[in-house]
């Protein structure tokens, strides 16, 4: 994933302005003397030092949903603000229809050529379950690649875990950030339990305060 973020980065002339960094997102890799540095260059005359960190952090497509403990999802959002200046924002995206997903048994889901004709030949085979009393999907998955006589078969499970919104909301605000927008969609409109996108916004209060979000419920 690395190297096609670094082809594309370099395709678009961007690798003096962009760093890609790999990390343990419940264990973000900037200091604190790292993230102060980087604010002091970047910030107005007059800020403080200890005042450092990013300005926005995003969580887009389910990253979080990857986090199928409660203790890691716990330090990721605490890590988050960790590394947030204050009145920052993070944005979070939710993947709504896992938990809707209908499951199957060993469904062809691809099946072609890699690259060209005549070199590799690939096929997927993919299996859904869901687990509704732990908020899981798992996606049970057979790669097999073909090339003349040759067979590899590669067989992994992908496993995302699903909170509700209102779910969310809470442990967000119990880890010190404020809500500052639910969307159903990416144009503004507001959240419901209908919606086919899920996104929160929220901020880590400035001056290290702690203010209690209007109260979320589940609009039917």
């Amino acid at each position: 994933m690395l190297a096609r973020a670094r082809a594309r980065t370099k395709r678009a002339r961007l690798t003096n302005t962009i760093t890609l960094i790999r990390g343990d997102i419940r264990f973000l890799p900037f200091n604190e003397q790292r993230l102060s540095r980087r604010s002091l260059a970047e910030a107005p005359s007059g800020a403080k030092a200890g005042e450092g960190g990013f300005s926005m952090v995003m969580a887009p497509y389910g990253i979080l949903q990857s986090l199928l403990r409660e203790r890691d999802l716990k330090a990721t959002l605490q890590e988050v603000r960790r590394v947030l200046e204050p009145g920052g924002t993070f944005g979070i995206e939710l993947v709504a229809d896992l938990p809707s997903w209908k499951e199957y048994k060993k469904r062809l889901s691809l099946k072609g050529w890699r690259g060209r004709r005549g070199g590799a030949h690939v096929t997927l085979v993919e299996t859904v379950r869901q687990d509704p009393a732990r908020h899981l999907t798992i996606f049970d998955q057979e790669f097999t690649e073909r090339r003349g006589r040759t067979k590899r078969v590669h067989r992994f499970a992908l496993t995302f875990r699903t909170l509700t919104v209102p779910q969310m909301v809470d442990r967000l605000e119990k880890s010190g950030f404020e809500i500052t927008a639910l969307l159903g969609d990416y144009r503004g409109r507001a959240w419901d339990s209908r919606a086919d996108v899920w996104v929160i916004l929220a901020r880590k209060p400035e001056g290290g305060g702690r203010r209690r979000s209007p109260t979320v419920t589940a609009q039917g």
